[in-house]
């Protein structure tokens, strides 16, 4: 029993900290992108939003990179942190 509660508690820390790192480009707001994500400022955040916006959400990683000053070095660099799926 000891180990069935110990293996839950490493499980739920793995998780957690798993989704404390990734972030959700078609939902997050400007602030959380800029946060989590390297080399993305907070203009470069905010020209995220707002071409999501205008062009609906993103549909692969590469559609990040029609974002000004985003370019494919900036998504290698984060391509584990990216989420495009939409949460409920």
């Amino acid at each position: 029993m000891k180990n069935f509660i110990a293996l839950l508690i490493v499980l739920s820390c793995l998780f957690y900290s798993f989704s404390t790192f990734a972030v959700n480009v078609n939902t997050a707001s400007a602030e959380e992108i800029a946060e989590e994500l390297k080399g993305i400022g907070a203009a470069k955040a905010g020209a995220i939003v707002r071409y999501r916006k205008e062009m609906g959400p993103f549909k692969s990683l590469e559609e990040l990179t029609n974002v000004k000053g985003i370019g494919a070095s900036t998504i290698d660099k984060n391509r584990e942190k990216i989420q495009l799926g939409v949460e409920e």
